[in-house]
């Protein structure tokens, strides 16, 4: 089992930032850690993935250029830089853990991010 806990939510202005962090604990991280986010009536979509193997990243189109996924083996940590905010990105964003096999099957319990116009 890999237990993950998200922090770093919260309101900001539209053009403002914030840095979401994810510590995962429980058992060696098998492949990808991500960020999904679930908007009020819409379905949960992903929005990066990093493999932690070698780093390589994924980015949903919509958050190219203005999000930055990094991570910390170390602390078997991920974060999430969110930059250029806009309205739409408001969600309740969660971090997943997938299994060796690359599916996303570990969550985190969701941090809000409310970005006002």
């Amino acid at each position: 089992q890999v237990q993950l806990v998200e922090s770093g939510g919260g309101l900001v202005q539209t053009g403002g930032s914030l840095r979401l962090s994810c510590a995962a604990s429980g058992r060696t991280l098998d492949s990808y850690m991500g960020w999904f986010r679930q908007a009020p009536g819409k379905e949960r979509a992903i929005v990066t993935h990093i493999r932690w193997s070698d780093g390589s990243i994924y980015y949903a189109d919509s958050v190219k250029g203005r999000f930055i996924i990094s991570r910390d083996n170390a602390k078997n940590t991920v974060y999430l830089q969110m930059n250029s905010l806009k309205p739409e990105d408001t969600a309740v964003y969660y971090c997943a853990a997938s299994n060796g096999g690359g599916q996303f099957i570990y969550w985190g319990r969701g941090t809000q991010v409310t970005v006002s116009s």
